[in-house]
C-alpha cells in the first residue's frame, strides 16, 4: 500500500510538471460593435501609458481599459499596420497612405501624413503593409518598395523590387521579406539578399520568423507549416498544431512560449518543443477562429485581432476557467484528483477529465449522476459522491446508488472503524459500510436529526457538526453505532455567534471560524476560544467561507472579505498572498464556496460557472499599475464642449508643472466643468476605483468611487487642479494625473472693472468733499460770531468748573486719606493684640509644660506651641497692610526698598513700623520677638543704612 501511494503521489507530481494546464486562461471579447469600427484587426500595439491601438478596417482604434475610440485616416481607408516609438509618436500604415499620430496641446491626436515627403513618382501607392523600427530608422514596406526613413522623418531610401515581395518581418533586428519567386531575403546595407537556403521557401507564403538563437529561427508558413532553419539547413520543426492549420501569424511570448494564430483552426500555443499548451477555438473559448495578429503587452495579455472582433487572454494571471468552453457547464462546487483523473462536480452531476500521455481529454459526464453534486471523496481508496438524491459510488466512470436516504452533504471515515462511513445528510447522520467495493446504507444513527453539512473528526474520533445558524454539536457515537450522544455548544461556551460558523481541520487539529475570526476547542475547560495562530494573518472580524490545507502546509482559503493562501515558509511561518486572488472574487460559487485540493500547490476554486484551476507555483507578479488618464474634459452646458481629449506624450501627464500661463482659461458663466478618466487595465472595468481631488476648490482627495466622472458646476474665478488616481484589484494606487486650467472673473470683477470702479468712487468723494466743503464755509462764517462769544462763555465757566472740581478733589483725597490711616491704625492694632494674646498664651502653654508631670500631655502641648510659632511666622496679614501703608505714606515702602535694596525683609517689617511711630514694646509683639530683639534689630538697621550715630533712626525714618 505504501509503495502503491508513493507511486500514486510520483505520478501526480509527474503530470503536475509536464502536463498540459487544464482550463482556459480568463478572456473578453470585443465584438465590432463595442469598439465601433470595422471587422478586420490587422495588428495591436500599446503605448508606454498602456494605451492599446488597433489597425482596424475603418481606422486606428484606441482603447483605455473603458471605452474604445476611433481615429481615421484623411482617405478613411483601412490602416494594416500600427508601431509606436519611444516618443509616443503612433505610426500607421494603410491603403495608399501613411503617417503618424501625434497629441497636440490639447490632447487630441493630429494625424501627420509622411506621402508628401516620398518624390511624385512614388506617390499613388496601393498598401503599405508593414512599419518596423530599426535603429535610428523607420521602415515602410509595400510589395514594390521599401522606404526608410530617419527619426526626425527625413526620406533616407527607396528599395524597389521586381518580383514583388509577398511579406515582411523583424526578427532579432533584422528585416526579412519573402520574394514571390526567389524565397527568404535579408535587408542588410540598404539592399535585400537571399537567405541562406532562402529559395526552400519559394512559393510559399512566410507569415512569421523568430529567432531561436543567433543563427537558428523558425519560419512560419501560411500553408506548409513550421521550419527550422540553421547553418545547416532548413528541416520540418516537429510540433502537434495539425498540419492542415493554416497559420496566419506567430509571436514569441515573454515566457518563452510560442502564439500561433490560424485563419480557421483558431490559436495555439506552444512550447519550446512543440507541444501544444493551449488550443482554443470557436468550441473552446474563442468567440472567432480566425486569427489574424497577436499581440503581448506589457502585462503579459495576450490580445488577438480576429478577422471579426477583438480577444484578450490575460495569459500572466496563474488562474485557468473550467467552465462551459472548456467542456463543464454547471456551478461548480467540489473537485478531486483521483488516479490520475480529475472529477468535477456541478449543479448538473459528476465530470471527469481523465489525461492521456500528460494532456487533458475532453470533459466527460459521469453516467447516473445528474443533479446536485455536493462532495467527492476518496475513503478506502473508492470515490464516493454526496448527492442530493443520496450516496453514490463512483466505479468504472458510473455512478451506483449505495441506498438509504436522499439529500448528503458529505462523507468522514470512521476513525477507529475505517470500513465504516458516516455521512452527513439534510437529517442528521447515516452510517454506510463497504460490501463488494461498494457503498452500502447501514443505518440512521438516533438521536440528532439537523443537518450536517460541515463535519470534521478530532484526534478521538469525536465528530464535530457546525450549522449555518444554530451553533456547534459534538457528536460522540455509541458502541453499537446506532445513536448519538449529543451536546451543544453556543455564545455561552466561548463563541462569539451561533451563525455562519464552521469547522475546518488546520495543522493536524480543527478550527472553527465564526463572524468574528477564528476560535479553537480548548477541551479542559470545555469552551471555544480564539485562536492565536491566526489572529496575526487575519482581522479580528474575518469570516471564513472554505479553507484547505495541501500537504505542503500552504493554507487556502476564502473569506468574507478576501481570497488567498498563507504559503509555509521554510522556517515553519507563513506569508500571506491575497492580493492577486481579488481578480477571481467575482467568478467564485455565491451559494456554497469551495476550495478543492488537486495537488500540492495546486486547488480549484468552486465558480458560479465551472471551476477556477489555480496552482501556486505559477503566480506572477501583479498587473503594472498605469497612471490613472484623464480621458476627457468638457464644459457642460445646453451642449458640451470638449477642451481637452485626453492623449498624452509618454508618461508626460503632469499638467500642473506646466507655466501657469499656458493654463486654459474658462469663462466665469461657463465654468462647469466635467472629467472623464480610466486606467488602461484591460477587463477590470467594473473593478478599478477612483479618486480625486479639485486642488483650488476641495482640501484633498475624496472617497474611492467606481465612478469614471467628475463633474463641478459654478466654479468661481481662480487656479484650479484637477488631480486623478485609481486603484486597482490588486490594491495598487498609480501616481495621480493632473489637468490645471484657470476660471477667469465675470465682467464685473475684472481687473478693468475695479479699475472704473475705484476712478468712479474718488470721482463722487471728490464731488461730494466740494459739495460739502462750499456749504459748510458759508455756514462757518455765519456762525463764528456766536461761537467766538460762547467760547468766552464757556471759558469762564470752565475756569470757575476746574477751581469747583480741584477743591472738591483735594477734600476727597484728604477723606480717603483719613480712611486709609484709620484702616492702617485698625490693621496694626489687630496685629499687635494678636500677636499679643497669642504671645501670652504660649507663655502660658511653656508654664504649663513646666508644671506637668505627663510626658504625653507636654508632647501634645509643644505640638500646639509649635503650631502658634508657625502660625505666627505665617502670617499674611503683612501683605494687606504693605497695601494700606503705601497708600498712605506715599509708596514709602517701595521707595524705601530702592534705596537700601540690601535690608531683608523683616528689617523692612521694622522700617515700616518705626515709621508708624510706635513702641518697641508695640513692634515686638507685630515681629513676634522679644524687646532686646528690637534694640539689636535697630542697631543692625542703623548699621546697614550708614547711618552717623548722632543721627535719630525714627526721625530720619519719618522724614524720608
Amino acid at each position: 500500500m505504501k509503495y502503491a501511494f508513493l507511486i500514486s503521489i510520483l505520478s501526480m507530481i509527474a503530470l503536475d510538471i509536464h502536463g498540459q494546464i487544464p482550463g482556459l486562461p480568463i478572456s473578453k471579447f470585443y465584438s465590432s460593435k463595442e469598439y465601433q469600427g470595422g471587422i478586420q484587426n490587422f495588428a495591436i500595439s500599446q503605448s508606454e501609458s498602456g494605451l492599446i491601438y488597433v489597425a482596424n478596417n475603418f481606422g486606428l482604434l484606441e482603447y483605455d481599459g473603458t471605452t474604445w475610440r476611433r481615429f481615421s485616416l484623411p482617405n478613411s481607408t483601412k490602416i494594416r499596420d500600427v508601431s509606436i516609438n519611444e516618443n509616443g509618436n503612433i505610426y500607421v500604415a494603410g491603403q495608399g497612405e501613411f503617417g503618424y499620430f501625434q497629441t497636440d496641446a490639447l490632447g487630441f491626436l493630429k494625424y501627420h501624413s509622411l506621402l508628401n515627403l516620398l518624390p511624385d513618382a512614388y506617390k499613388n501607392l496601393e498598401e503599405i503593409w508593414k512599419i518596423f523600427f530599426l535603429h535610428d530608422k523607420i521602415i515602410f514596406c509595400t510589395f514594390q518598395e521599401v522606404f526608410t526613413f530617419s527619426d526626425s522623418h527625413e526620406l533616407i531610401s527607396i528599395i524597389e523590387n521586381k518580383p514583388e515581395f509577398e511579406s515582411f518581418h523583424l526578427s532579432n533586428n533584422r528585416v526579412f521579406a519573402n520574394k514571390i519567386q526567389n524565397g527568404l531575403h535579408i535587408l542588410e546595407n540598404g539592399k535585400f539578399y537571399a537567405e541562406d537556403f532562402g529559395d526552400t521557401f519559394k512559393e510559399k507564403l512566410v507569415t512569421g520568423i523568430i529567432s531561436q538563437g543567433n543563427s537558428q529561427k523558425l519560419v512560419f508558413t501560411r500553408d506548409h507549416g513550421i521550419y527550422s532553419s540553421s547553418p545547416a539547413g532548413v528541416v520540418k520543426w516537429e510540433n502537434e498544431v495539425p498540419s492542415t492549420s493554416k497559420i496566419n501569424e506567430a509571436i514569441r511570448l515573454k515566457n518563452g512560449n510560442l502564439a500561433i494564430g490560424t485563419q480557421s483552426n483558431g490559436l495555439f500555443v506552444l512550447n519550446d518543443s512543440g507541444n501544444i499548451i493551449l488550443h482554443m477555438d470557436k468550441e473552446n473559448g474563442l468567440q472567432n477562429n480566425s486569427v489574424i495578429s497577436l499581440f503581448e503587452d506589457i502585462s503579459g495579455n495576450l490580445w488577438i485581432g480576429h478577422n471579426n472582433g477583438i480577444t484578450l487572454l490575460e495569459l500572466s494571471l496563474p488562474f485557468r476557467l473550467i467552465d462551459q468552453y472548456a467542456g463543464l457547464p454547471g456551478t461548480g462546487y467540489n473537485a478531486i484528483n483521483h488516479k490520475g483523473s480529475i472529477y468535477y462536480g456541478t449543479n448538473n452531476g459528476l465530470s471527469v477529465q481523465k489525461f492521456e500521455k500528460e494532456k487533458p481529454l475532453p470533459i466527460e459526464a459521469i453516467s447516473g449522476s445528474s443533479g446536485q453534486v455536493y462532495r467527492i471523496s476518496e475513503i478506502q481508496d473508492k470515490l464516493l459522491m454526496a448527492h442530493n438524491d443520496g450516496a453514490f459510488t463512483i466505479k468504472d466512470y458510473r455512478a451506483i446508488p449505495a441506498g438509504g436516504f436522499g439529500g448528503v452533504w458529505n462523507f468522514q471515515s470512521l476513525k477507529d472503524r475505517p470500513d465504516l462511513v458516516i455521512a452527513g445528510s439534510y437529517n442528521g447522520l447515516l452510517l454506510y459500510g463497504f460490501e463488494r467495493e461498494q457503498l452500502k446504507f447501514l443505518r440512521k444513527l438516533k438521536g440528532f436529526d439537523e443537518s450536517s453539512r460541515i463535519l470534521e473528526q478530532d484526534m478521538d474520533g469525536t465528530i464535530w457538526m457546525t450549522h449555518g445558524y444554530k451553533g456547534v454539536y459534538r457528536l460522540r457515537p455509541n458502541k453499537e453505532l446506532d445513536s448519538l450522544d449529543v451536546k451543544y455548544y453556543g455564545t455561552e461556551s466561548g463563541l462569539p455567534t451561533s451563525l455562519l460558523i464552521s469547522v475546518w481541520k488546520i495543522n493536524n487539529r480543527l478550527i472553527f471560524s465564526t463572524e468574528y475570526g477564528i476560535y479553537s476547542y480548548n477541551a479542559q475547560e470545555d469552551k471555544f476560544e480564539k485562536d492565536q495562530f491566526f489572529a496575526k494573518y487575519f482581522d479580528y472580524d474575518f469570516l471564513a467561507t472554505s479553507m484547505v490545507e495541501d500537504p505542503l502546509g500552504n493554507i487556502f482559503f476564502i473569506g468574507d472579505k478576501e481570497v488567498g493562501v498563507l504559503e509555509k515558509q521554510i522556517n515553519g511561518s507563513y506569508v500571506k498572498n491575497h492580493q492577486i486572488f481579488n481578480k477571481i472574487i467575482p467568478f467564485l460559487n455565491d451559494d456554497l464556496q469551495n476550495i478543492s485540493l488537486i495537488r500540492s500547490n495546486e486547488v480549484l476554486f468552486a465558480a458560479n460557472d465551472g471551476f477556477i484551476w489555480y496552482k501556486l507555483e505559477n503566480k506572477t507578479p501583479s498587473t503594472p499599475s498605469f497612471p490613472a488618464i484623464i480621458r476627457a474634459v468638457y464644459l457642460t452646458g445646453q451642449s458640451d464642449s470638449l477642451v481637452f481629449h485626453g492623449n498624452y506624450q509618454p508618461l508626460d501627464t503632469e499638467f500642473a508643472g506646466k507655466e501657469e500661463s499656458t493654463y486654459p482659461a474658462f469663462a466665469y458663466d461657463a465654468a462647469n466643468v466635467r472629467f472623464e478618466f480610466s486606467n488602461p487595465i484591460p477587463n477590470n472595468e467594473n473593478s478599478t476605483q477612483f479618486q480625486f481631488w479639485l486642488e483650488g476648490f476641495e482640501e484633498e482627495f475624496g472617497e474611492w468611487t467606481y465612478k469614471r466622472d467628475k463633474a463641478y458646476t459654478n466654479l468661481r474665478e481662480g487656479k484650479y487642479t484637477f488631480h486623478v488616481r485609481s486603484k486597482n484589484i490588486y490594491g495598487q494606487i498609480s501616481d495621480a494625473n493632473t489637468y490645471s486650467f484657470k476660471v477667469s472673473p465675470p465682467w464685473y470683477r475684472s481687473a478693468l472693472a475695479f479699475l472704473i470702479y475705484f476712478m468712479l468712487s474718488m470721482a463722487t468723494a471728490y464731488a461730494i468733499f466740494r459739495l460739502v466743503e462750499k456749504r459748510y464755509h458759508k455756514k462757518t462764517i455765519r456762525i463764528t460770531d456766536s461761537q467766538r462769544k460762547a467760547l468766552i462763555q464757556k471759558e469762564t465757566a470752565l475756569k470757575n468748573s476746574q477751581e469747583e472740581i480741584e477743591k472738591l478733589r483735594n477734600e476727597k483725597l484728604e477723606s480717603e486719606i483719613q480712611a486709609k490711616d484709620k484702616e492702617l491704625a485698625s490693621a496694626t492694632m489687630h496685629l499687635i493684640n494678636k500677636n499679643g494674646f497669642i504671645d501670652q498664651t504660649k507663655t502660658h502653654l511653656n508654664s504649663i509644660i513646666k508644671k506637668s508631670k505627663n510626658q504625653e500631655v507636654k508632647s501634645e502641648i509643644e505640638k500646639v506651641i509649635l503650631s502658634i510659632d508657625k502660625n505666627i511666622a505665617g502670617d499674611k496679614d503683612w501683605e494687606q497692610f504693605e497695601i494700606h501703608f503705601d497708600q498712605v505714606h506715599g509708596d514709602f515702602m517701595t521707595r524705601f526698598k530702592k534705596q537700601y535694596p540690601d535690608l531683608s525683609p523683616q528689617e523692612i517689617k521694622l522700617s515700616a513700623y518705626l515709621r508708624m511711630n510706635l513702641s518697641s514694646k508695640e513692634i515686638a509683639y507685630l515681629m513676634n520677638i522679644s524687646t532686646r530683639g528690637i534694640e539689636i534689630a535697630r542697631y543692625r538697621l542703623r548699621k546697614k543704612m550708614q547711618l552717623e550715630r548722632t543721627a535719630n533712626l525714627q526721625e530720619f525714618i519719618l522724614k524720608f
